[in-house]
Order: C-alpha cells, then sequence, then structure tokens
C-alpha cells in the first residue's frame, strides 16, 4: 500500500487530545512499553481524548495509506510500528461500578481501578495475574485470571463493547446490536478495531483463600510430580499454576528466593478457608515450603499470588497449550527446564486450564482452544550472559513438551505477532471468519500494524 505524502502534523487540528511527533517529550513518554527489548518507532502517537479522536486517527491512517495500531499500557505491544499511528488510550479513564454487579470502564483503565472500586461493593472482576496490565487488551484476548477455573474467561463477562472498527465508524456492541463484532472482538484481541470502553458483569467475592507456596530446588522433581496429580482432580473452586522460577538477586525478591533455583505451587480457592486448606494439604506436604503465603486475603489484593513483576524490563516469552500432562511430561519437562538443567528462563510455567474454562459460553465468541488442558508459559529477560541462549532454550522445551503439545497458543499468552503465531491462536475456522469480517469493518486494512493481524495469518 502506497503511502500519501501528508504531513502527520495536519492530523493535530482534527483532534481533542495531543499528537505527538518523533522527538518530542511526549513522544518517548507514550511510545513506552512494558516490554523494554521492543522499542516502539510509529510516525506519530495520538493521546486520545475520546472515541472521536481514535475515529480520527483511523480514518487519517486509511486516507494516507499507513497503519494504526493501540496502546494503553504496552504490555501488549509485539512490534516496533515503523511508520504507524499509534493511538494512545490511557487518557480514555473512566471507571464506574454498579453495586448491581458490572462494570463500565475506559480502554486506558487497569485492572487494580478495578479491584478497588469493586471492593466498595463486595464484588470482583475477572482480572489477570498481573493488576497493573490494562482492561481491554487483556479482555478481548480472552483473559486468563486467577479464579478463572471457577468463573471461566475475563471475554464471556463482556455485555457491551464500544469500539472504533478499521473503517473509522463507532460502534456500539452487544449481542443483539452488531453480533458478528461482539463474537469477533471477544477473543480476536485488536483484529477488529480500537476498543475505546468495554462493560461487564462482575462476581460476587470479596475475600479469596491464595497465594504461593514456593519450594527450594532441590524439591523440584517431588514437587512438580505431586502439583501434576494433585492438580488432576482438583474441583472447579481451585485454580492453579506452577512456575520454575529463578528470580534475579533484585529489589522486591524475598531472600531465599533471589538468585537460586525455585519451584512456586500458585493457588486461589473460591470456596471457604477451612475447605481450601484442606485441599491444598498435599501440596504442603510435598516438601517443607521456603515461603507459605497461602492465606485468606482481599481479593483487591489478588496480584499476590503471582506477584509478576510491576516495572518495565526486556522479555523473550513463549507459549503453548498441552493436552495432557501424564508424568512422562513432567519428567521430560525438569530434563530441559529443572535445577539441572542450566536454563536460561526467568519462569518456565504451567497453568492448568478447565474447569468453567472448558465450559460453553452463552454466546459464543472467536476465543477457542477452550479444551486444552495446561497452559505453558517461557519466560526469560535478555541480559548477559544467557540473552543468546534464551530463543534455543524455549524452543528445546516446546520440543521436549511436543508430544502433549496442542499446536494452538492463547492470544494474549507472549507477545508474538506474525503469521505463525496468529494462525495457532485461532482454528481455521475461526480464523476465516475473523479475516472476512476484517475484511468487512477494515476495507483499507489499517489495523495491520496491529498485535492480530488476521490478515496475514490467513
Amino acid at each position: 500500500m502506497t503511502t500519501v505524502a501528508t504531513p502527520v502534523a495536519s492530523l493535530r487540528p482534527r483532534l481533542t487530545g495531543a499528537l505527538a511527533l518523533p522527538g518530542e517529550p511526549l513522544y518517548a513518554e507514550l511510545t513506552a512499553g512494558f516490554n523494554v527489548a521492543i522499542t516502539a518507532t510509529p510516525a506519530a502517537v495520538v493521546e486520545a481524548r475520546d472515541a472521536q479522536d481514535v475515529a480520527e486517527a483511523v480514518r487519517f491512517a486509511a486516507a494516507t495509506g499507513r497503519s494504526v495500531a493501540v496502546q494503553a499500557t504496552g504490555h501488549g505491544l509485539a512490534g516496533t510500528l515503523d511508520g504507524a499511528i499509534l493511538v494512545h488510550t490511557g487518557r480514555l479513564d473512566e471507571c464506574v461500578v454498579h453495586p448491581d454487579g458490572w462494570a463500565r470502564v475506559g480502554a486506558g483503565v487497569r485492572w487494580q481501578q478495578v479491584l478497588d472500586a469493586a471492593a466498595l461493593h463486595g464484588l470482583a472482576p475477572l482480572c489477570g495475574s498481573a493488576p497493573g496490565v490494562g482492561v481491554v487488551g487483556y479482555t478481548t484476548g480472552g483473559g486468563l485470571g486467577p479464579v478463572a477455573r471457577t468463573f471461566g474467561w475475563a471475554s464471556d463477562r463482556v455485555r457491551a463493547i464500544e469500539i472504533v472498527t478499521g473503517d473509522g465508524t463507532p460502534r456500539r456492541v452487544t449481542a443483539t446490536d452488531e453480533p458478528d463484532l461482539f463474537w469477533g472482538v471477544r477473543g480476536g484481541k485488536g483484529a477488529l478495531g480500537i476498543v475505546t470502553a468495554l462493560e461487564f458483569d462482575l462476581v460476587p467475592l470479596s475475600t479469596v483463600y491464595a497465594g504461593a507456596l514456593y519450594f527450594a530446588g532441590a524439591d523440584a522433581a517431588t514437587v512438580v510430580h505431586r502439583w501434576r496429580e494433585w492438580s488432576s482432580s482438583l474441583p472447579v473452586e481451585a485454580t492453579t499454576s506452577l512456575a520454575l522460577l529463578q528470580l534475579p538477586p533484585m529489589p522486591g525478591v524475598p531472600e531465599p528466593l533471589a538468585g537460586t533455583f525455585t519451584v512456586a505451587v500458585r493457588f486461589a480457592w473460591t470456596g471457604p478457608a477451612e475447605s481450601g486448606a484442606a485441599v491444598l494439604a498435599p501440596m504442603r506436604a510435598a516438601a517443607t515450603p521456603l515461603i507459605d503465603a497461602v492465606q485468606t486475603i482481599p481479593y483487591a489484593a489478588i496480584g499476590m499470588v503471582h506477584a509478576d513483576p510491576t516495572d518495565p524490563m526486556p522479555v523473550i516469552e513463549e507459549t503453548d497449550l498441552l493436552s495432557a500432562l501424564p508424568a512422562e511430561a513432567v519428567d521430560a519437562l525438569l530434563a530441559v527446564a529443572g535445577p539441572q538443567a542450566r536454563s536460561p528462563q526467568v519462569m518456565v510455567e504451567l497453568r492448568q486450564l478447565g474447569g468453567a474454562l472448558a465450559a460453553e459460553p452463552r454466546h459464543p465468541s472467536a476465543l477457542c482452544h477452550r479444551d486444552a488442558a495446561y497452559a505453558l508459559i517461557l519466560i526469560g529477560v535478555p541480559v548477559p550472559p544467557v540473552a543468546e541462549a534464551i530463543v534455543p532454550h524455549a524452543a528445546a522445551v516446546r520440543q521436549a513438551l511436543a508430544p502433549w503439545a496442542t499446536g494452538g497458543a492463547l492470544p494474549n499468552l507472549s507477545s508474538g505477532s506474525g503469521a505463525e503465531r496468529i494462525a495457532r491462536s485461532y482454528d481455521p475456522a475461526t480464523l476465516a471468519r475473523l479475516v472476512s469480517l476484517a475484511e468487512r469493518y477494515d476495507p483499507a486494512n489499517v489495523l495491520r500494524a496491529g498485535q492480530v493481524p488476521v490478515r496475514d495469518a490467513a
């Protein structure tokens, strides 16, 4: 597509918000992402103040042959966005919680804001493991959170979407109004437009019995095998994950975990604390924990379960979905990523799926792979001396678990783009329908720079 020689600065008078160009202080501020291994270099950044600003940016991109991308917190940045118009939605900060059980939030809102507002009414949003993540990007990619086996995917709780589609048209989308878009935006990430606001249901939950057990690397084989056996029969009130950790000695990392190999067993129980403790007892007895942080907590403090980092850092991520986790798979994982394997990854994680995640939703959506049993997530920090080893080692881990891999991936897990990565996120029928919708709602293909440019994978 040929770019028309129209100065980007000519967009400025059409905006209520700001237009930031390369070299300006605001440009540097708005292009900063959570993953500092990626430097975004768009042609300009629109700091949107309302949906009309978003529409103006999209129309300008279409008229000048440019692409458009969106960012709120920078957690989903997957490429450099060279030459694109980046729409920054951080100023769309409306956050209203209704006491009768639902919320309306703008595209710039992060989960912790919703957590705190909902807690005043004894309610809980289905947020992710990191409450600093933006609501919209997380939810449109499915949304797999710490209590997901009880309550399911965050995207299944959406009741309305306000979006500017790729043709520059602001739309309000529900199951009955624009049903095709309602299907495609929930799970389709940014393939069809830029979401400016979401409305979604909350759940009645003020506290949760949750946290993590941390074990020494010497106990890894015992703990991981026990976790595999124990998790296979958990009721839906339990959501769990396991992580092989090699956390650096830095502020915020507890001394028993810093600079050494440890195993974390995360656990969240939505029933009474007493029954949760009984369910967790076999894991507590697997070995002596270095730290036992499982307790009754306010749901608004759910971020402590995974204790994800909050500061920007360079990361390289990979992911897979598994259909099963037999003992042979655990042995294969430990051989390539256990305490004796000299793994360069900061974290190798398994999240158990199933439960409510496998249930058919009331309103079908583009979210696929609901039948997967586990999600595998690998995170490496590309700094010396391990930087060059991270990618080949991640490939070796995936190869070791290949006999149990489904070939699929969830849109939110790892920030990859590209045709191969996008094709893994959707089954062929879903991808074909998304492509058809993209051609209808984004005729100029302005969304091709986004995290899910589905036409590249068709």
